[in-house]
């Protein structure tokens, strides 16, 4: 079997990266997202990162309990299926996502990759696309973080995105919930910043106003598309959009 070789995740060039007294290309108006990473994430993940020129890999914080940073769902002929990798728990309540390592005593990669091809082998484009995540299946993963970073890159490749990404485990970056995301914002010189819905709860839109930071709440709008299996499941993986509808993908998930 060839071996598809994958290139290493884009990381921003030297150029691109804060240093002293140094800024980002373009800074007038940049518009910068910010999350946590995650597994095979839906289609409103990537759309924020589209309508983004820096997106801001939220790595050194707490993985969310009951979130999609090692998990998500793929369709199935009657609904849905989860895809879990397993992570080593005891111990590592505190652990930031970058640290966190896979429980790697069940064969999960068997398992997930099995899942895959059974419910998406004959969809139109699962032969076009197949062997890049076929070879994320092959390897062998230590870091949860290790393999998020290969199969976003892959994914992006997949969409043909160009957003640059940030790792806040390479940041040396203060602050908790607001004041971190305004100087994760501050950085990068942000004049925009698209913020998941839920930010609405927790942000201080004062301390971005004052800092001359646009924030735009973004609530996206599922689009609906053919799916190989009868009616329609949204909130699946991005691999569930690809798979069915190939290069148009990119264009379907930021069309509204």
């Amino acid at each position: 079997m060839r071996v598809y070789k994958i290139s290493k995740l884009a990381l921003l060039p030297s150029h691109f990266i804060l240093r002293g007294a140094e800024r980002f290309q373009n800074s007038n108006s940049m518009i910068v997202s910010i999350a946590q990473p995650a597994y095979l994430p839906w289609l409103g993940y990537f759309d924020r990162i589209a309508r983004s020129d820096i997106h801001i890999v939220l790595d050194s914080v707490q993985i969310e309990r009951r979130g999609f940073t090692h998990r998500n769902k793929i369709r199935t002929k009657d609904n849905w299926l989860w895809l879990t990798v397993p992570i080593k728990k005891k111990g590592n309540y505190h652990t930031p996502i970058y640290a966190l390592k896979i429980n790697n005593e069940s064969n999960w990669k068997k398992k997930h990759w099995n899942s895959i091809v059974h419910r998406y082998a004959k969809s139109p484009h699962f032969k076009q696309y197949k062997e890049p995540l076929e070879y994320i299946y092959m390897r062998d993963w230590l870091l949860l973080n290790a393999l998020l970073q290969e199969s976003t890159n892959m994914l992006f490749e997949m969409l043909g995105l160009k957003t640059q990404l940030i790792f806040t485990s390479k940041m040396d970056i203060k602050g908790e919930k607001s004041e971190l995301i305004l100087n994760l914002c501050k950085e990068v010189d942000a004049k925009k910043y698209i913020s998941g819905p839920f930010g609405k709860d927790y942000l201080d839109q004062r301390s971005f106003e004052n800092a001359g930071i646009e924030i735009q709440y973004h609530n996206y709008k599922h689009p609906e598309y053919v799916q190989f299996y009868s009616g329609f499941e949204p909130y699946m993986s991005i691999i569930d959009l690809i798979f069915n509808h190939g290069p148009n993908s990119l264009g379907i998930l930021t069309a509204n």
